[in-house]
């Protein structure tokens, strides 16, 4: 009871502050509510001078509240689905996400940058975006600000990705499958893979097969999630073990191992035999819901903790990071598909 009274005034706030980033959000899907959410957080969090009836609750909310986001976000993943396109798209995706990773490590290493922030900028872009962030923060210890950086950094070129896609594969001659393909594994976030491959049907009047396609296609990267963040884990087990500087100290395998991601896989497992037995894909329509408001209200909570001066002084080489991993992974997309003879 007494850590119920601790929590509740900052969840209140934040759950305040996450009913106007979840509007704009569905009133501008291209930014997303998640964006939207940390923006007003950190507007609000410079006139809140008394922070310390609410901490608790922030921290309740940027932690335990986007674990649980991420749990629910299994629901979204019917496994059979994914499958019937995962022969085409998986060589793909698999390069892309190398390209990524690659690319931001070696950025850490020439410019010298927080391990935090280049891991979450890494799988920001390769993955998707704000739920590959989400379920990556936890594991290496992330603090509210790296990750409210990263998300600013992936939001970039979501945008970007989303308003000039279209335009550069109808000026290549893609097919239809090819820019579905090309939309699902290049873009970041699903948000602004179905903006993308939406336009795409209305300019080219495929009736919504592209948006479908491109989808399927997104989520079966979402997948890899799960190998990520428990490689990242068991990584993280190793440093602390051998003595290494990892944040947030002590060994303890129970607040290092992501056992939310176990629930991930347990939520996409009972929703694809539910779906294979017969079960209403629109069952699972509510926990999917439900997981990106829980990501919004998180999201706001982040804002609340971070320090929007600091954010913008200190944004240019994740930007620069984010530049050279969407480069790479728009090469490596096309590249793939022209080995392929997809394009």
């Amino acid at each position: 009871m007494n850590a119920v009274k601790r929590i509740w005034p900052g969840l209140l706030l934040c759950l305040i502050l996450s009913i106007p980033g979840y509007l704009l959000g569905h009133l501008f899907p291209v930014v997303g509510g998640p964006v939207f959410a940390i923006l007003i957080g950190m507007v609000v969090s410079t006139g809140l001078h008394d922070r310390a009836c609410f901490q608790a609750g922030i921290a309740f909310t940027s932690k335990k509240i986007l674990q649980y986001a991420v749990i629910l976000l299994g629901f979204g993943l019917n496994l059979s689905e994914i499958a019937k396109v995962g022969a085409t798209s998986l060589p793909i995706i698999c390069t892309t996400i190398t390209v990524s990773l690659v690319i931001a490590f070696l950025i850490r290493k020439g410019l010298h940058m927080p391990n935090n922030i280049s891991v979450l900028v890494g799988v920001g872009s390769s993955i998707c975006g704000g739920s590959a962030i989400a379920a990556t923060a936890p594991v290496i210890g992330a603090d509210d600000e790296e990750i409210a950086q990263s998300i600013s950094v992936i939001f970039l070129f979501n945008i970007l990705a989303a308003l000039f896609f279209p335009t550069l594969g109808g000026m290549m001659g893609m097919t239809n499958e090819g820019f579905g393909l090309f939309a699902g594994t290049a873009i970041n976030d699903t948000s602004s893979v179905t903006a993308a491959a939406a336009t795409w049907d209305t300019l080219h009047g495929t009736n919504g097969a592209v948006l479908e396609y491109a989808t399927i296609v997104k989520l079966t990267r979402t997948l890899a999630i799960i190998p990520i963040t428990l490689a990242l884990a068991f990584w993280r087990t190793w440093q602390v073990k051998r003595g290494g500087s990892v944040s947030n100290g002590s060994f303890d395998l129970k607040k290092i191992f992501p056992f939310f991601i176990l629930f991930f896989v347990l939520a996409s497992i009972i929703t694809t035999v539910s779906t294979v037995a017969g079960a209403d894909p629109a069952l699972f329509q509510p926990f999917k819901a439900l997981s990106k408001y829980f990501i919004i209200l998180a999201m706001a909570a982040i804002g609340l903790n971070t320090d929007l001066v600091k954010l913008v002084k200190t944004g240019g080489k994740p930007i620069f990071m984010g530049v050279c991993c969407w480069a790479g992974i728009t090469f490596a997309s096309l590249a793939m598909q022209h080995l392929m003879g997809l394009l």
